[in-house]
């Protein structure tokens, strides 16, 4: 629960509404009213009203003036039990713009404000209903595009992390409970508490920390997709195999060498981790200034890609692009040699080119006939399982904030422990540390309110949610 002592900056007196649904042309829309006048200015607006909480009618919806807007089906909510803790009311209108808009245009007239973006979730947070770390996981859900990444949002939104972060600010509350004890009851020797103890309790919660830590990075590429990028000369089949991949028609194909002059991205659902896999302009020499910029381009993928593919349709194309990725990418390289269809490619073929290369592994493939594409997905798949460093089903950090957060939290007590075997300040300084360990994890999970870190939580989430 929030500590409310530092004030909102947007009004939990107001009742609040939004377009819960995408805008465009559609079947249904949702327009959600939450607030302490929620139930009386929906109740202005209907002709008939739910006469119990989770109660649906359906109602003719009127503005001001008595002129029916739409027929609603309409669901009461009563405080608590509403996923913003408010009194609350849904509208399922027909879809379109223009309904759901004057719909809530006539609840606005009635006394509402229109919702900022993420403000009913804000408003979970604030009243209890989730903490700071499920509001996340509820953004993520939404803007999921994968199952790898729509299953840990779920598992974050049940409370998998913030339980986790919680187990670890109580290991850390109880090391601060032993230096405490330590300090008030002093004896001669070696104390009430042996030293060894608190150096091994201190030990653990760093370990613990430093295990969560490590999960991030798999975190980002669940998130982000990991960066799977085809690099090599033009006219190679890349941009054919992008679409073999995909199963579309995204890249422009050509015999035309340099077709490709800017990088594409799309993503590739798999059942683990998703691969965002781009086609780029190629790593070579041009002259054209439009083409000089798609290779730079290129070359700014190349930099920051969890995977390369390395194509290359001969023995020379290979060579060409081994040369072109020198210094250019620390990243896993995967030797392809493309058009396997048109000439038979042999197992020293593909061995030559995984030595000139350095690559982790080589394959031929054909974007034409489709050979060897799942095989190509299970390489890179176990290329990237290989550096993920954390299990899907643990509780896992997916951005920069959790990732700072439990960092923080390690070093305080890492330098705690630091000072505290040194002796070169005295035992409540040192657990000072130990303190601002604490609010570091407070603060992750939103234990105490904190404007600033609610604020850049809710500053991408969507109107409406």
């Amino acid at each position: 629960m929030l500590d409310h002592d530092s004030a909102s900056p947007l009004d939990l007196s107001d009742t609040i509404v939004a377009v819960a649904t995408a805008p465009g042309r559609g079947a249904l829309a949702i327009v959600r009213l939450s607030g302490p006048r929620a139930h009386s200015i929906a109740r202005a607006t209907l002709d008939r009203w739910p006469d119990a909480a989770r109660r649906v009618v359906v109602s003719p919806l009127r503005d001001a003036s008595g002129a029916e807007l739409d027929q609603v089906v309409v669901t009461r909510y009563d405080a608590p039990a509403s996923y913003t803790g408010e009194d609350a009311v849904e509208f399922v209108t027909h879809g379109g713009s223009v309904v759901s808009a004057t719909v809530s245009a006539a609840l606005v007239a009635r006394g509402a404000r229109p919702a900022a973006p993420g403000e009913f979730t804000r408003r979970a947070v604030l009243n209890g209903k989730m903490d700071v770390l499920q509001a996340e996981a509820t953004s993520d859900l939404v803007d999921a595009r994968s199952r790898a990444a729509q299953s840990l949002a779920l598992r974050q939104l049940d409370g998998g992390l913030s339980r986790r972060v919680l187990e670890l600010r109580s290991q850390v509350v109880e090391l601060e409970a032993l230096i405490a004890y330590d300090i008030d009851f002093p004896e001669e020797d070696d104390g009430p508490i042996a030293p060894a103890r608190i150096a091994a309790a201190a030990d653990g919660v760093i370990g613990a920390l430093e295990r969560l830590l490590a999960t991030s990075k798999t975190g980002e590429l669940v998130r982000d997709g990991a960066l799977v990028v085809l690099a090599g000369a033009p006219n190679v089949g890349k941009s054919s195999l992008f679409n073999a991949l995909l199963g579309e028609s995204r890249a422009i194909v050509t015999n035309i060498p340099g077709t490709t002059r800017d990088a594409i991205e799309a993503v590739i659902d798999t059942t683990d981790v998703p691969l965002r896999l781009v086609d780029t302009a190629g790593i070579r020499e041009a002259t054209d200034v439009v083409e000089r910029l798609g290779v730079e381009v290129s070359g700014s993928y190349v930099a920051r890609a969890a995977v390369v593919l390395a194509c290359g349709d001969d023995d020379d194309s290979m060579r060409a692009i081994g040369t072109g990725l020198l210094g250019r990418t620390n990243a896993p390289v995967l030797a392809v040699r493309t058009k396997s269809d048109l000439a038979p490619v042999s197992d020293g073929a593909l061995e030559s080119a995984k030595q000139v290369l350095g690559a982790r592994a080589a394959i031929a493939v054909s974007a034409e006939r489709g050979d060897g594409l799942s095989e190509l997905v299970d390489l890179i798949q176990s290329v990237i399982a290989g550096d993920a460093v954390a299990d899907l089903d643990a509780p896992i950090l997916t951005r920069e904030r959790h990732r700072f957060a439990i960092g923080r939290a390690r070093d305080e007590v890492a330098e705690f422990l630091d000072r505290w075997r040194h002796g070169d300040v005295p035992a409540p300084v040192a657990a000072v540390h130990l303190h601002d360990a604490v609010a570091a994890l407070e603060e992750l999970i939103g234990v105490v309110d904190v404007e600033h870190v609610l604020d850049e939580v809710f500053r991408r989430f969507c109107v409406g949610k």
